[in-house]
């Protein structure tokens, strides 16, 4: 019991101080800064925040939100991610207990919870963390597998055959839909352009340029497959589906338009997370 207490302990705090980076993460990434240096600051006075003032939570609620040097509010968004990335270690420690997988559902976790916020921003997902993520998926699973006693080459092709319905799922879905939309002379605001024609066949673009399926999602889930299996990431597609329509109907509320842009990414993340922590026995689709 008390080394069960000491793992979960360790997990939620692990979570917290991932959490604290992935902060870091959401805001530079996007804007093509370093992760590393310069180290964290106020964005009002530029002060570098000193590390009793950078502890996940605890920091926010002493400083009551603001800036110590210069009183400058700080986002609330900012102890919530600390939040969440700790809850959701704890809850992977609890249902995975001290296997490899806790690992996996961890280091994946905290790439679902940084996706997720950055495409909300930007609309935009990374390749850093959707690329970077598939090759580090199709390595630690198997080695993984491999120091558990399990056959690491069976869980290669799990996680290969994995990448290849997530990614090519959505690829299809978005490649039909344009090659449609261009036989329809259906045209949208940002595909193809003002002026612009629908790319051809000769160009990288009529493979990986979509109206309304950014090529991101697709890359963001072979990385989802990779780590979930075949059937873990058609569990995902089927959760963001219905999340997206959720998330939609909320942007055009707040909006107050109906075609408001805003990205899938916390979607099929939200999907992800779900497919991971409480999955659901897909198998008997192979039978129908």
């Amino acid at each position: 019991m008390e080394l069960l207490a000491l793992f979960l302990g360790t997990a939620l705090v692990m979570g917290l101080l991932i959490g604290s980076f992935l902060n870091v993460v959401i805001y530079r990434l996007p804007r093509d800064e370093s992760i590393v240096h310069p180290s964290s600051h106020c964005p009002g006075c530029r002060t570098p925040v000193v590390w009793y003032d950078n502890v996940p939570v605890l920091s926010y609620l002493w400083l009551r939100g603001r800036c110590r040097s210069c009183g400058t509010p700080i986002s609330l968004r900012y102890p919530a991610i600390e939040l969440l990335t700790g809850l959701l270690f704890l809850v992977v420690a609890l249902r995975f207990g001290l296997t490899p997988m806790t690992l996996i559902g961890c280091v994946f976790a905290a790439a679902l919870v940084a996706t997720a916020m950055i495409d909300f921003d930007h609309q935009i997902i990374p390749d850093e963390i959707s690329l970077g993520g598939l090759a580090v998926a199709l390595v630690l699973v198997p080695l993984l597998a491999w120091l558990s006693g399990a056959p690491a080459f069976d869980a290669l092709v799990h996680s290969l055959v994995g990448a290849l319905v997530g990614g090519g799922t959505l690829w299809i879905v978005g490649f039909g839909h344009a090659r449609l939309s261009v036989a329809m002379g259906r045209r949208f605001p940002h595909w193809p352009g003002e002026g612009e024609e629908a790319p051809r066949p000769g160009s990288l673009d009529y493979w990986t340029w979509f109206p309304g399926v950014g090529f991101g999602d697709v890359k963001l889930l072979a990385m989802i497959g990779a780590v979930l299996g075949p059937f873990g990431v058609i569990e995902t597609i089927v959760i963001a589906s219905f999340a997206g329509l959720v998330f939609g109907l909320a942007a055009m509320a707040i909006n107050r338009h109906w075609n408001a842009p805003f990205g899938f990414g916390p979607a099929i993340a939200a999907g992800a997370l779900l497919a991971l922590l409480v999955p659901i026995d897909l198998r008997w689709i192979a039978f129908l």
